[in-house]
């Protein structure tokens, strides 16, 4: 069994962000697995399905992003599971918009969500997919960026990117972290082995 995080803001004010990537993906994949992710669960919404031929727990936190650990931890000692089995999917600002970015551990790298999920786990060692949201120029106030509405370019350009996203956790599931890395970090344009 695995637990697969998305992080975000619940709310309608907050559904279409760009913080809020990690739930628009949960939704994606929940779609996928013919999931609704609806049950109130340890902090979060939960739901329980099958992809890739594996059992898997799709969680949307419900503590807003800064407080994402909490219901995390929750999650992951009701299912008996540890920080190996789970997967933390959000946005991240170093990215270029579009982009992906799978790895196998690492720091928060100022992320708030993030920081909250390692510091209640007490571990790096987790896997995270990261959503790129960076949109080529310069931002002057990053905490409004990535709260503002997404444009309708953006909309348009959503189910793509999340349905790449999609695509990458269930290669994850069934062929491994290595063949999902190459598929992922080589659209992101970057260094697959990367630890930032």
């Amino acid at each position: 069994m695995r637990l697969i995080v998305g992080l975000g803001n619940p709310g309608r004010e907050y559904q279409l962000t760009p913080h809020n990537l990690g739930f628009l993906t949960i939704d994606r994949l929940a779609e996928r697995a013919g999931v609704r992710v609806s049950r109130p669960e340890g902090g979060a919404e939960v739901g329980l399905g099958e992809l890739a031929g594996e059992e898997i727990v799709l969680a949307k936190p419900l503590s807003y992003m800064n407080l994402s650990g909490g219901p995390v931890k929750v999650l992951l000692g009701k299912y008996g599971l540890t920080p190996s089995d789970l997967l933390v999917i959000y946005d991240e600002l170093d990215l270029p918009w579009g982009s992906l970015r799978l790895k196998q551990r690492g720091s928060a790298s100022g992320h708030r969500g993030m920081e909250s999920v390692i510091s209640s786990l007490g571990t790096m060692d987790f896997e995270r997919l990261r959503l790129g949201i960076h949109p080529g120029r310069p931002i002057g106030d990053a905490a409004r960026f990535v709260l503002r509405h997404l444009s309708r370019e953006e909309v348009d350009e959503l189910e793509g990117i999340t349905e790449r996203a999609a695509d990458v956790v269930r290669l994850l599931i069934s062929e491994g972290a290595e063949k999902a890395m190459s598929v992922a970090n080589r659209r992101a344009g970057g260094n697959q082995n990367e630890e930032a």
